[in-house]
């Protein structure tokens, strides 16, 4: 089932006002030009698989849901305007549905997806400070590894892409945070599969739905 990054951002939208009324109860909030605010996140990655196509035997590519930590770092350089760059990566595993041979495994392969985005947050000042941002990805596929029988080989094409982001920071105390963050990548790769003989694309497209906390330097 495809995720849906619209509804998201209309909620926060919608939230605005309201955030942007609540004041910090101490000095330590806020964000300030020069402030660097380092986040932990627990992060669930949901590949959407759109448009995907399968030479030869037909079908479509899915590629499972997958959670891990995340680290990301983001510099004002205004109290409104900071800049993003966030790091994980996770494993997934790749199948191919409804092709001739029927559903068939093509093993799991790892992601590398850096992405960069720039960020305008309204209300730098509120207890709730919402974000939104923009920017760019190139995503580094990696330890692919095939299962066996039918699929005895499998690469796939690194590649980049763009990337939308929603999110909340909500102080906490002194200079530590809670985060709720929302990105979606726009992202197409192709798999060659027993040295090209199969190959396979997709539009991965995968949202990225974070939870955290954060600190300010």
């Amino acid at each position: 089932m495809a995720f849906s990054f619209r509804p998201l951002a209309a909620a926060l939208a919608l939230g605005l006002p309201l955030m942007a009324g609540t004041a910090h109860a101490d000095d330590q909030g806020g964000k300030q030009a020069g402030d660097v605010m380092v986040r932990l996140r627990g992060l669930v990655v949901a590949p959407e698989d759109n448009s995907s196509s399968i030479s030869a035997i037909g079908g479509a590519v899915s590629t499972s849901t997958t959670a891990v930590p995340e680290l990301d770092v983001s510099y004002f350089v205004t109290p409104n305007i900071a800049f993003e760059v966030i790091a994980a990566t996770t494993q997934h595993r790749v199948t191919a549905k409804n092709t001739a041979l029927g559903d068939v495994d093509v093993g799991t392969v790892w992601a590398l997806p850096p992405t960069v985005t720039a960020q305008y947050h309204p209300f730098p000042n509120a207890t709730f400070s919402p974000y939104v941002g923009a920017g760019l990805n190139y995503t580094f596929f990696y330890n692919a590894h095939a299962p066996g029988s039918p699929v005895s080989s499998v690469s796939y094409e690194n590649n980049p892409g763009a990337a939308l982001q929603v999110g909340v920071d909500y102080h906490v105390t002194g200079n530590w945070y809670a985060n709720f963050d929302v990105k979606q990548l726009f992202l197409n790769t192709k798999a060659k599969i027993n040295g090209g003989a199969i190959t396979a694309k997709t539009a991965l497209d995968p949202l990225l739905v974070g939870f955290g906390v954060g600190y300010k330097f």
